[in-house]
């Protein structure tokens, strides 16, 4: 039993490996993409934003905005 599992801890272990090493390009990539955007003179950060804000859901979405909002107002920042 004790190869058997080693085995199978072998495999879980250079899975992961796998996807480490895939994530690390994927974030390379995007590092790029967003570098290239920012020299044809688009904001980075609020690109970012809007990519986080398209990730939500509509209703969860409505439910931060409103919020930033009510603490914009609150802050006298409007």
């Amino acid at each position: 039993m004790a190869t058997i599992a080693s085995d199978h801890l072998r495999q879980f272990i250079e899975r992961i490996e796998t996807l480490e090493a895939e994530k690390a390009a994927v974030m390379d990539q995007l590092r790029d993409v967003y570098a290239e955007a920012k020299g044809l003179g688009y904001d980075v950060k609020t690109m970012r934003a809007i990519v986080r804000l398209r990730k939500m859901e509509s209703h969860k979405r409505a439910e931060a905005e409103a919020l930033l909002e009510t603490y914009k107002a609150a802050l006298g920042l409007d």
